[in-house]
């Protein structure tokens, strides 16, 4: 069975490597994910975030050249959530990707909502690049 899916994504006019080094830094979420977090920290190892579900644990992809971000998010009651992201080279500028999964426990305006949340992170990212 697959999850229904929606690209959500966003052009910068910057560079894809700066594009990447500034969202591949888990201290900078909170300046640009504030669906996902209002602070990080990173804990014994592992990235800690206070996001408006409660406390969650953040795992990055390992930093490449490949300009992957994915990250997996576990949630308070401990369900993990796989997100992928990309940013890639958008002639002199770039493209940030974001893949939403619809859970099965979502409804319709969840999904739309979470959707919502993810294009307002996106659009802030790219307001916080383009300064």
């Amino acid at each position: 069975m697959t999850f229904q899916s929606q690209h959500i994504s966003v052009s910068i006019n910057r560079p894809a490597n700066q594009v990447y080094e500034f969202a591949a830094n888990p201290q900078n979420l909170p300046r640009w994910a504030v669906g996902l977090s209002g602070s990080i920290q990173n804990i014994d190892g592992d990235w800690i975030a206070e996001s408006p579900m409660g406390r969650v644990k953040v795992s990055f992809a390992e930093p490449n050249r490949h300009g992957v971000l994915d990250h997996e998010v576990t949630l308070p009651s401990g369900a993990t959530v796989y997100n992928p992201m990309r940013v890639f080279p958008n002639n002199d500028g770039s493209e940030v990707v974001f893949t939403l999964y619809r859970r099965p426990d979502m409804s319709d305006q969840q999904f739309a909502e979470d959707a919502q949340a993810v294009a307002s992170d996106l659009q802030q990212l790219q307001r916080l690049l383009e300064q």
